[in-house]
């Protein structure tokens, strides 16, 4: 019987990563800086103060531009233009108005939205023909909103990434001519 050659199995080996805490550290720091990230954006800007939020600006029904929303929502939510404001501090404030699509109710927030670690916080709410400040404020992730319409507004007009646009002109162009944009 003839005795055929036979071929030892292939072994293959995985690559190994450094297993202390420093190399780990490392590793996310190389891969961080790939993706583009800063420390601050990633962490927190630890030295980051916000400036003292204005009293919540007048706004008008009439020139309201629509925030682009899923077609199952009930209420339509629109941004008066001349509310919109970009702080030293990097925050975007606005003002944005609810109202049901069938008319009647009415409900508008005073909001500011931090784009590098996307962030919201509602300064007061218009409710009767006037203003009731929020008693004590606190910045909220995206994420965890009950409402989309902030998240909607972040994506659709005033972040590009992590930062606000370059403009308040440039937000407003960009929410009343939605566009896709690579960023």
């Amino acid at each position: 019987m003839p005795i055929l050659p036979t071929i030892p199995p292939r072994r293959t080996t995985r690559p190994t990563f450094p297993a202390s805490r420093a190399g780990r550290a490392l590793l996310l720091a190389c891969a961080l800086g790939a993706a583009g990230l800063t420390q601050a954006q990633v962490f927190g800007d630890v030295d980051w103060k916000e400036t003292e939020a204005p009293p919540p600006p007048a706004f008008d029904l009439n020139k309201l531009v629509p925030i682009t929303m899923p077609p199952y929502m009930t209420l339509k939510f629109g941004v008066d233009p001349a509310t919109i404001k970009i702080t030293g501090d990097g925050v975007v404030r606005y003002v944005v108005v609810a109202t049901h699509k069938e008319g009647g109710a009415l409900n508008a927030y005073y909001e500011g939205l931090r784009c590098a670690t996307a962030e919201y916080k509602s300064y007061a709410r218009f409710t009767n023909g006037a203003w009731d400040p929020t008693p004590a404020p606190e910045w909220k992730r995206l994420s965890e909103r009950n409402s989309i319409y902030t998240k909607a507004l972040a994506a659709q007009a005033l972040c590009r990434g992590d930062a606000p646009r370059g403009s308040v002109g440039e937000m407003i162009r960009v929410l009343k001519a939605p566009v896709r944009e690579v960023e």
